[in-house]
């Protein structure tokens, strides 16, 4: 049923729809959210194994916390087709801030490394319903043509918690304690729980009946196209899990640790946002090839810096700043190319996909690294991280996407708003 116009101060008309694009009151909202349950994730890569460590965890073991964490961060999305449906974007974000945050209290009752992964398994599953709702948002609430610059904007939001949260976090733990950090950190997560319930998601639109019979060829032709950049984005996000977990406990010092830690994460904030002005300008796929290049070596030169000279400190810092780069470019491009491989219907998809790479390569960098380090010590794991990205460089020269993105405005999923 319509109803007549609301009028006010003598005007008529429909009531004003909020500003739909990257400058709309709910893409601001979500930035925010973003920000509230990345600094909570962000901080803890680090802190909680050097917690785990405070508890006689030998190396090996000190990097199953965050491989436990991304196996049920990755675990969660293998259901979140169905979740999306029956939940809604806006749900699904509200409840994995709250499984995000609430849980981070739990880490202060005890350091063994039973109790840190049960606490770290829980958390896992809010992160993965975070992680996949607020992609999918960003191509929910925004325009195709703004589609790069949204996923650069939303990547600062992602950044800038491991800009300043990272490294503060590692520093805190260390000069004030484990306990304020795990307590400051849940409280932010928390904060994003009304901001996300705040969000108003534009309606679903119905799927045409006849298109039913041959949906699963449909989605097995999509995810085809999503293996390249979906492998290169998984290789790339080993390196990330390998130097949060690790770096901390390898580096010359504590102080070394935090400044690299910085580093990386201020440069993967700058590698997102110029590449999504890129992609919106010259096109998706053109930046693949040079962003993997500057991951290889960038994470060779980790390999390089062990040791406590002022030189392997400024290596380890150049390294961060060279991988940090690559990887945050690589990270915006891989995203953009998948939304456009996978049409305007496959955008649940297509950020699905993309946040499994991303966290299962940060779960498996670190678990890797921890079994790596006693047959071919620190530089021997990260040298054969380098390599593994290495041989995902011909992917990139397939991928290349040129055409500026000319699709419409993306179509939304079939999902409720609750």
């Amino acid at each position: 049923m319509a109803f007549p116009p609301f009028r006010r101060s003598g005007r008529t008309g429909p009531p004003s729809a909020p500003t739909r694009g990257i400058g709309g009151r709910d893409f601001l909202l979500l930035l925010a959210a973003t920000l509230g349950t990345f600094s909570n994730y962000a901080p803890l890569l680090s802190v909680v194994p050097a917690w785990s460590a405070q508890g006689d965890t030998a190396l090996g073991g000190v990097g199953a916390a965050t491989g436990v964490t991304m196996a049920t961060t990755v675990g969660v999305q293998l259901f979140m087709a169905g979740l999306l449906r029956r939940f809604g974007l806006r749900a699904l974000l509200a409840g994995g801030a709250a499984l995000l945050g609430l849980p981070t209290f739990a880490y202060v009752l005890s350091s063994g490394l039973e109790w840190v992964l049960a606490v770290s398994a829980v958390r896992g599953v809010g992160f993965g319903m975070v992680a996949v709702a607020g992609s999918v948002l960003v191509a929910e609430l925004v325009p195709a043509e703004q589609r790069g610059r949204a996923v650069g904007r939303y990547g600062i939001a992602v950044g800038l918690p491991q800009v300043l949260c990272l490294p503060l976090g590692v520093w805190s733990a260390a000069h004030v304690g484990y306990p304020p950090v795990f307590i400051a950190t849940g409280l932010l997560s928390l904060l994003a729980v009304p901001l996300a319930l705040a969000l108003r998601v534009p309606p679903a639109t119905p799927r045409p009946s006849s298109a039913a019979a041959p949906a699963g060829h449909r989605a097995a032709g999509r995810l085809r196209r999503l293996a390249a950049p979906w492998a290169m984005l998984i290789a790339s996000a080993c390196a990330l899990g390998a130097v949060t977990s690790f770096l901390p406990l390898t580096a010359s010092g504590a102080a070394v640790a935090s400044t690299a830690l910085f580093v990386l994460s201020a440069t993967v904030i700058a590698g997102r946002w110029a590449a999504g002005v890129w992609s919106d300008r010259f096109g998706t796929g053109r930046l693949l090839l040079p962003s993997l290049l500057a991951c290889v070596l960038g994470v060779a030169g980790f390999a390089l810096s062990p040791g406590t000279s002022g030189y392997a400190a400024a290596l380890t810092v150049a390294a961060a700043a060279v991988y940090g780069t690559g990887f945050g470019a690589l990270q915006n491009d891989t995203l953009v190319v998948m939304f456009r491989r996978a049409g305007p219907r496959g955008n649940g998809m297509a950020g699905t996909a993309w946040n499994m790479a991303y966290d299962a390569g940060t779960g498996a960098g670190a678990v890797a690294l921890g079994l790596l380090i006693r047959p071919l010590g620190v530089g021997g794991g990260y040298l054969a991280c380098a390599a593994l990205i290495a041989l995902t460089l011909p992917l990139a020269r397939r991928t290349t996407d040129p055409e500026r993105s000319t699709e419409r405005p993306a179509a939304h999923l079939p999902v409720s708003q609750t």
